[in-house]
């Protein structure tokens, strides 16, 4: 009993302190959808996240009444510290949860180009979600989860033309 409050403890404090937590909706786990950054607040025991409209991040895979794994980064280091399960409960517009929910969101939104009307906007077009712990913290996998860059015909930076040195000196003489 201890060990499943100090799991609650960790959940929600790393939570609240990290700006930004990996999210993926455990419907697109099989896929091989990776698992996406979203920004969040803490509040009334739930991850509350805005997402799914115009201007808003996306939020694949996050169902009603389906479940997802959240990790949660190191404010400090940026690495993994925790990860944990949840259930997705979708907050219906003008629900007491939906209003409570939206007044911290907006709170901490930046850059919202409507300004005050954002709730309107959220109302009309997004999705406002509750990721609610459904228990303890998950095991940490021992290694890597970083996936392999995508190809791309980028390189890396080339030997110096041979005739560029002379190039150059020739400028500075000049002036």
């Amino acid at each position: 009993m201890t060990d499943l409050l100090l799991d609650q403890a960790l959940v929600e404090e790393a939570t609240k302190k990290s700006g930004l937590v990996w999210v993926r909706g455990d419907g697109v786990a099989e896929s091989g959808v990776p698992s996406r950054p979203v920004w969040h607040v803490w509040h009334d025991g739930a991850m509350c996240l805005v997402g799914d409209g115009p201007g808003e991040q996306p939020l694949p895979g996050l169902v009603d009444g389906g479940t997802a794994s959240v990790t949660v980064r190191s404010k400090d280091k940026g690495g993994r510290l925790v990860s944990w399960s949840a259930s997705v409960v979708e907050a219906a517009p003008g629900t007491p949860e939906w209003d409570a929910a939206v007044a911290e969101l907006k709170g901490k939104r930046l850059n919202a180009p409507d300004g005050e009307a954002v709730p309107e906007r959220w109302a009309r077009e997004c999705r406002v979600l509750r990721l609610v712990p459904t228990g303890g913290t998950d095991a940490l996998p021992d290694g890597s989860l970083a996936a392999a860059p995508p190809a791309t015909p980028a390189t890396t930076r080339r030997e110096m033309p041979a005739g560029l040195p002379r190039l150059l000196l020739k400028r500075r003489k000049r002036g």
